[in-house]
């Protein structure tokens, strides 16, 4: 009876019985998706805990060094994000074509970009990092690991986008096996080079930065091998990624700008968070690293959720079922919900237990818990408003609209006020913190309208982009 009673809840909530295909088409998609972010934040919370091993200032000189890196990566993910919202819409067509130039268009504009940061880190690492800290005793840390990490940039941005053109062509469980034998390299390396095992050097923190850097070139590899002679969807060959369409590139500019302004504006926001509490103190650093790299490992789902999402309603969108659009998002909706509830009880649950592998002072113990109490409440919003706003409005064509609501939300309320209440009223780094994560709960009330307007429908794949 139990079931019953949940399957007639569900089927309400789903608008009809119907719609479980949605959501086992959702779950087909989102679970490779959600392992392969669990594998990969595992290699960030493994070296987190490595590092960690070696003290609050080799593990607050390896947070420095990654926020430049957050930049980069944000920038990246930007792209192939941007990428996605025309390719999916034109896979819905199943115009395999011109999702092959696009693929093109984004691997160009990030090579070059990622090429310039590197280059950045080349002549002035010491500026770059200064930029996050003003204690000198975590600069020389930071430095240790920059000095290499940035040699990983490029490969990166390759591996990256290559993973999200297969994700257009729904093969994402070829992410989730990637990031399992990185893992695994990336646990041993680690291992091997941080301590000194089997005879190797012990290299400390200047160990886990070759390690990072040797794991991003094998899945660059692997990932250029996979798609030039397993994938039998796209077929893609490396010429045609030298072609460029000027119809397409322009589609790309239009629609896909305001998708890698919006990412790297994220990316520039968590810089800046990384900043302010950098400027904070080792120990609040120390405690915001482990908060941060715990909550990426419990939010897994969300995001798995979110990238799911935005294949199902940008393909739907792009093969011109309009009613289904607005079906899917209504149901989806509530999956996003739920989703978040599960995820912040989980968060909270395992937040004290998690502690106890960590090497820190009492006074980080008690912040870094007090921080992930905060987090385990922002992260239901963090479910529902990114999954609707990104995974629904941005994927639908709406990408100008997620782009000005970010740029709102943090440059003109979280990012003052934590600035504020950090450098002027010298408040609790915990609250410091909450205000900072403040915007994923204020951009619900934004997104729940949005998204039920029905507005954002584009299908951009027209001559003349209709809109509903």
């Amino acid at each position: 009876m139990g079931f019953e009673m949940e399957r007639t809840f569900m089927d309400k909530a789903l608008n009809g019985k119907h719609d479980w295909t949605l959501l086992k088409r959702l779950a087909l998609l989102a679970a490779p998706m959600a392992l392969q972010n669990a594998i990969s934040f595992s290699v960030g919370l493994t070296d987190n805990l490595i590092v960690g091993s070696l003290g609050e200032l080799a593990l607050s000189g390896v947070f420095i060094a990654n926020q430049f890196q957050n930049l980069i990566q944000m920038l990246v993910i930007g792209l192939s994000s941007a990428m996605m919202v025309l390719a999916n819409q034109y896979w819905g067509k199943r115009d395999g074509e011109r999702v092959k130039s696009i693929i093109g268009i984004t691997l160009k504009f990030g090579l070059a970009c990622t090429l310039f940061m590197f280059l950045l880190t080349l002549f002035f690492p010491g500026f770059i990092l200064g930029l996050f800290t003003n204690d000198n005793n975590v600069v020389p840390e930071g430095m240790k690991y920059l000095s290499i990490i940035r040699f990983s940039y490029l490969f990166f941005c390759i591996t990256q986008v290559l993973i999200a053109s297969m994700r257009v062509v729904e093969r994402v469980k070829i992410g989730m096996y990637l990031s399992l034998c990185t893992f695994a390299v990336n646990l041993f390396l680690n291992w091997l080079l941080v301590f000194g095992n089997l005879g190797a050097p012990k290299l400390g923190i200047r160990g886990s930065a070759i390690a990072t850097l040797s794991v991003r070139i094998l899945e660059c590899a692997i990932m250029v091998l996979y798609v030039r002679f397993v994938d039998d969807r796209l077929c893609l060959k490396f010429k045609e990624l030298l072609q460029t369409d000027r119809e397409l590139l322009k589609r790309f500019l239009k629609y896909g700008l305001p998708v890698i302004i919006g990412d790297i504006t994220w990316g520039i926001n968590l810089a800046t968070q990384g900043a302010i509490i950098g400027h904070l103190g080792a120990t609040a650093t120390a405690a915001v690293s482990i908060s941060t790299v715990i909550f990426q490992m419990v939010g897994v789902v969300v995001y798995g959720t979110a990238g799911a999402t935005a294949i199902i309603i940008g393909q739907t969108v792009g093969s011109g079922d309009i009613d289904k659009v607005k079906r899917y998002s209504r149901s989806l909706q509530v999956i996003f919900l739920v989703i978040g509830v599960f995820s912040g009880l989980a968060l909270f649950l395992v937040r004290e237990p998690i502690l106890l592998l960590y090497n820190l002072s009492p006074e980080a113990k008690n912040m870094a818990l007090r921080m992930m109490t905060v987090l385990s409440v922002t992260i239901v919003g963090t479910s529902y408003q990114m999954s609707s706003l990104t995974g629904i409005v941005r994927a639908g064509g709406a990408t100008h609209f997620v782009l000005v609501n970010d740029l709102i939300h943090i440059w003109c309320f979280v990012i003052p006020a934590s600035l504020l209440a950090a450098f002027v009223f010298h408040t609790d780094p915990v609250l410091v913190f909450a205000l900072l994560k403040s915007d994923q709960i204020l951009k619900c009330f934004v997104a729940v309208i949005k998204v039920n307007r029905f507005r954002w429908i584009k299908n951009l794949t027209h001559e003349t982009v209709s809109t509903v």
